[in-house]
């Protein structure tokens, strides 16, 4: 299994208004083209995190831990629709109730995002697909324990603080 890099992405102008498209490729080859991407944090009730840890074979940051869900928006697509699609597609989860939180820019070495941030409470049963390497609850002690040991993204590190020094 390898990312789609011919899977086309909408580019968005800041405010998150389509402006054109490009390939999954382009957007990652360092050219910092601008695209949606949807993030939902799954805790459970007892206000564990859980999270998924990527296959090997993912091009950005292979292996490490990240947030429950992410993935990009396909052009053509509404952001809740993206999530509705990817929290069924990384972890077979059909009926849950999101919470936005908030939305930003992400920018790394390779790519520019824009996030869309959202949370739920979730006790059901996750099923993570073959997306995924696995995934786990874990508690917030354990995160913050594994905070800048090269276990967790930089990106879900980033923004668990953000989300973290917010109120839910």
């Amino acid at each position: 299994m390898k990312d789609n890099n011919q899977e086309l992405l909408p580019l968005v102008d800041e405010e998150g208004r389509v402006i054109g498209s490009a390939t999954r490729g382009q957007c990652h080859d360092g050219s910092k083209l601008l695209h949606p991407v949807v993030h939902l944090h799954v805790f459970d009730s007892e206000g564990r995190l859980y999270l998924q840890q990527r296959p090997l074979w993912k091009d950005i940051q292979p292996g490490k831990w990240d947030t429950a869900v992410g993935g990009h928006v396909d052009y053509g697509e509404n952001i809740d629709d993206a999530l509705l699609r990817e929290i069924r597609e990384e972890l077979g989860i059909e009926k849950f109730v999101p919470e936005f939180l908030m939305r930003y820019i992400f920018e790394s070495e390779r790519d520019r995002e824009l996030v869309h941030v959202y949370r739920t409470t979730y006790d059901g049963d996750i099923c993570p697909t073959a997306e995924l390497d696995g995934g786990r609850f874990w508690t917030l002690d354990e995160i913050h324990e594994a905070m800048g040991k090269g276990v967790l993204t930089p990106n879900f590190e980033s923004e668990i603080k953000r989300i973290l020094n917010s109120k839910f």
